[in-house]
Formats: C-alpha cells, structure tokens, sequence
C-alpha cells in the first residue's frame, strides 16, 4: 500500500492535530481506527486519535491535558490508559502491551486496525498484513483468541463491515458464530453502543441481518424474525418517501428521540422492528440492554399502535389518545407503518394532523383549565379533573365544542351525569 502512503501521510499529520507533536516522547505510534480510516481516505470533522508508546502514557495525556486546559480522564490505571477530550477531537494514550510495538499490535482485534504510524518518521509498521485486507477491503481477526478476550469484538466486525463497506473473511465469520454466545457476558452498555451505529446507517441493515443468521443477536433479540428483519430496508426506504411527500418531516426523522437521547426517529423504528410484539416482552428485552426510560417508553408506543394502523383508520378519539402517548415520536411510528406496509394514503391524513401546529387532535390547546372547573363545579382536585379536561379535548377535536362557554356547559352536564350514576348505583 505505499502509493497510498503519502496520502494517508498528509491526513496523519500532526498539523491536523489539536496539541503539538513535540509533546510526544519517542517513539509514540498513532494506531487503530484513524490509522486505518487515513489508509482508506476516510476524513472526519472529528478527530479521534489513538497513541500507543512503550511508557509515560498517562503522564503524557496529563500534561498535553493541562498545557492546553482541556479535560483529562484516566480510562484505565492498570493498563495505564488516559483520555484528553478537546473541542473537536479526542485523543487516548495508552501504555504498548507487551514488549515489542508488534507484540502490541497482535494483541488487537483486526488487522485493519493493526497498523501503526509514527508520527516523526512518517513510516508504517504493519506486521499483520492490514494494509492488503483494507485494499481487498476485508475484516480479517487476528486470531481466535483475540476474540475471545473481548467478545465485543464480535459484534464490532458487523460494524466495521457497515461502516466501511467490508466483507467479514470466511475464516473470521465462522469463528464469530462459534463464540457468539460468548457476547453474554458483555455489558449490555458496549453492547448498545455498537448496535446504536448499526441501527444509525443503511449500510448497517444487511449486516444486522447478517448478524442474526450468525447467531449473534439472538441473546438480546431472541423474537425477531428474517420477516423482521427485512423491515430494516424497508424503513430506510419508506423515510426517503416520507421526506420526499413531506419535506418538514424530514428533520423529525432524522432527529433524535430526545435531547438527551441520540437514538433518532428512524433507527428506533428499525429496533422495533428486532423487538418481540408484545409489549411486556419487549419491555424486558429493552431493559435487558439498558435502554433509557425516554426510549423505553417510545418504542413501546410504537409497538402499541402500529398494529392498529395496520387494520383500520383510528378515530378521531383514537387518534387523541395515540398522539398524546406518542408526541414526537409518531415520525417513528409512520416510517415503520409505511415500511410494513400501510398504504400512504391512509397514513396522510395523520402526517397532515402531526405537521398542523394547531391541529387540536395532536397540538391541542385547553380551552380550560382544572382550576376554573373545579371553581365551577365546586370540585376538589382529583382524576375527575383530568376526566373531565380529557372528555372536552376530545369534544373540540371532533368539533363537538369550540368555545369555553361550551366546554363548561359540557363539564356540567358529565358531572351531573356522573352524579346521577353514583347517586342511583348507591340506591341499590
């Protein structure tokens, strides 16, 4: 690969760095992802750089951190591994793992990523042949037993292949379906992390599947199905329509969840999609992996209503109480309807409800609130409150009301009507 490397060179180089290369003792190898992503031309906004030198790691990684007053965090004090985070770039120091910068080397996960570059020097030093897997464009594990070491590693391949458009080598893949149940015993945290990239990316559909037919999912997704996961295509496809017929749909799509939450709109239409049906079921399979409670509760209402979708049109009522539960997650919950199967004509009348700002189905505004009510009525807080502000929501959607003199005539009558019950229920 030495045309390349005057390339990969110019993207490696210092002056691209956020810190001065003088900060670096000798010799210190810059390895890993940003190494393998020069090699292939791949360029981020975002540096993620990764040293590795036979000591004063951590030292080092202190005194770039303070010279440069940016954040410092020792990652491992036994591996002696520590993390300077910049604006935009984050760069990891690590102390070389055994005796020899090759010996380092072979105790990583793939080849590709085996290669390192000195910085001074500008030389390479790849004694495992990455340099050929990444112009064959080939996942290749360096042994079994590193594999084994981390079974992370496992469910990164399916990544890196998505990632970087890569085949996972025969050799590696059967050797990934025969430690798969290994995957167990990792935090479910790593885990979702790698199935977040995966879910973010079309690229990352056939190596999902790709994943289940090797054995990997089922120990999170044990419910899904190959009918399942040929969704994944189809929501990727199915948002592209729904951008192109409504362009203010767009940004909701691609959106996150939450703020909080980087889970966006379509990839969590794409986890529904490997989730059991049932609701509890699915429940358990999201906690198992440490899912937030925000993303919790959305791909719940999604599984709750797309069913729904799939039979009939809702109510308006129906309607009501779907958009109150899904909020701004009904994005989420169109892509996958469409995806599965639901004509568009049926799902527009919704999108045109979800993208009107004073649609009273889904954005609706009181026309009173609890505190006149109970004035009114001469009630003391309590659910009838919440009965009541819920019975003329839905009387305004279906344009049953559209005043507060109306809402309040309506109060009145559902209270008297309630008192009628209770009065001749407690007669008997």
């Amino acid at each position: 690969m030495s045309n390349l490397s005057p390339f990969a060179c110019l993207f490696l180089s210092p002056e691209n760095w956020p810190f001065s290369r003088e900060w670096l003792p000798q010799p210190t190898y810059l390895v890993g992802g940003a190494v393998r992503d020069a090699l292939l031309r791949r360029q981020s906004e975002y540096l993620d750089l990764d040293f590795v030198m036979p000591d004063l790691a951590v030292q080092t990684a202190s005194k770039i951190a303070a010279a440069y007053k940016v954040g410092f965090v020792l990652l491992d004090e036994a591996r002696q591994i520590a993390r300077v985070v910049f604006e935009k770039a984050t760069a990891d120091f690590a102390q070389q793992e055994g005796a020899s910068l090759e010996e380092d080397l072979r105790r990583r996960d793939f080849t590709v990523n085996a290669i390192a570059y000195n910085p001074y020097t500008e030389e390479f030093t790849d004694p495992l042949q990455g340099c050929a897997d990444i112009q064959a464009r080939t996942l290749r594990m360096i042994s079994r037993a590193n594999l084994e070491d981390d079974p992370l590693r496992l469910l990164r391949a399916y990544r890196l292949a998505a990632q970087l458009g890569f085949t996972i080598e025969p050799a590696t893949r059967k050797a990934i379906r025969e430690l798969a149940p290994l995957l167990a015993s990792v935090a479910a945290e790593r885990v979702r992390t790698e199935l977040s990239f995966l879910l973010a990316i079309p690229e990352g559909n056939a190596q999902l599947q790709a994943a289940w037919e090797d054995g990997v999912l089922q120990i999170w997704f044990q419910s899904a199905t190959r009918e399942g996961l040929a969704l994944l295509a189809e929501v990727d496809r199915a948002a592209a329509l729904l951008r192109g017929m409504w362009p203010a749909l767009a940004p909701e799509l691609l959106g996150s969840v939450l703020k909080t939450v980087k889970t966006s709109r379509v990839a969590l239409a794409k986890l529904v999609t490997l989730l059991a049906p049932e609701p509890a079921l699915a429940n358990q399979q999201l906690l198992q992996l440490k899912y937030s409670r925000a993303e919790i509760r959305a791909a719940l209402a999604v599984i709750k209503y797309l069913p729904q979708l799939r039979k009939t049109s809702p109510t308006v009522r129906e309607q009501y109480f779907m958009f109150r539960e899904l909020g701004d997650v009904f994005p989420a919950l169109a892509v996958l309807a469409v995806a599965a199967g639901v004509p568009l004509a049926a799902l527009a009348p919704l999108v045109e409800r979800y993208l009107s700002p004073d649609d009273p189905v889904v954005h609706p505004v009181p026309l009173l609130s609890g505190e006149t009510i109970m004035s009114a009525l001469q009630l003391s807080p309590g659910p009838q409150v919440g009965e009541l502000l819920t019975a003329i929501a839905i009387a305004r959607a279906e344009g049953c009301i559209s005043t507060p003199e109306e809402a309040l005539q309506l109060a009145a009558r559902l209270h008297a009507f309630e008192k009628e019950k209770s009065a001749a229920t407690n007669s008997y």
